[in-house]
């Protein structure tokens, strides 16, 4: 979609897929559904048909066009392990990811079963690759935080958990064979609240569990307002697979686990 990306852990959005359906709590406010929906109709716009569902070839060679690396988050606008998505348009995306692989790609799906099952078969070849992150979606208990344990179950060299938007205190996790972690609060109109103590209890397991920690941000109406910052200071670690350069800030070791940015 962008060869630049104002999410802030990521450098560019690539969406060879657009389209999804909503499935748990955290779809309710879905950014990407809002801003598709703005142009269904419009003749010409990549969205004229909305958030329907859509395969899009045509996009499929974009990382092999971009020369210098970036960390590239696939599907922004879609999830890739939707039901409708066929295992072959999967596992040319995958194709694509391993020829340009001087980029890293950070995967995100709420259907963690499918993509479990795809790495143990059809996507193995990809599923050990550093450059490739396999991600899923956290948001609660009830639908959340069981596709932990699926990406866990996945064989993958790298897996993250994007817990945006934290709806709810998510108790006590297991994050072995957990790489990344991402919270964030949701953003735009109708945002539901995002509680401080929520937010430092994972940040405290995570650093008992020796596992990156980033926080996105605390979202609301206005987020630019609310900000990033927690106890008063950001946090922008990264796995130590990330050997490459996020945007123009060059990344120093902060320990044997952990990559942090200098802020």
């Amino acid at each position: 979609m962008s060869a630049n990306s104002s999410i802030e852990w990521t450098d560019a959005t690539w969406n060879p897929v657009r389209g999804c359906t909503k499935i748990s709590p955290g779809c309710k406010n879905c950014y990407a559904f809002t801003f598709a929906e703005r142009f269904r109709d419009v003749k010409g716009h990549p969205y004229e048909q909305g958030f329907d569902l859509r395969m899009v070839p045509e996009k499929l060679a974009e990382p092999l066009k971009w020369k210098h690396p970036k960390m590239i988050f696939v599907n922004s606008m879609s999830d890739l392990f939707q039901t409708g998505v066929p295992d072959e348009f999967i596992a040319d995306v995958a194709r694509v990811m391993a020829a340009a692989s001087w980029h890293t790609y950070q995967v995100l799906t709420k259907r963690s079963e499918r993509m479990r099952d795809l790495l143990a078969t059809g996507l193995s070849s990809s599923a050990w690759r550093d450059h490739i992150w396999w991600g899923v979606s956290v948001e609660d208990k009830k639908y959340g935080v069981p596709r932990i344990q699926n990406l866990r179950d996945a064989p993958a060299k790298v897996r993250f958990l994007s817990i945006e938007p934290l709806l709810e205190d998510l108790g006590d996790l297991d994050l072995s064979g957990i790489h990344w972690v991402i919270v964030g609060g949701e953003s735009g109109r109708g945002a539901r609240p995002l509680r401080p103590e929520w937010v430092r209890k994972i940040r405290r397991q995570c650093r008992d569990q020796r596992v990156p920690f980033f926080f996105k941000q605390w979202g609301g109406v206005q987020k630019s307002k609310a900000g990033r910052l927690l106890d008063g200071r950001t946090y922008d670690e990264f796995p130590k697979h990330a050997s490459r350069t996020l945007g123009s800030v060059s990344r120093d070791a902060h320990s044997d686990d952990l990559v942090q940015i200098a802020v």
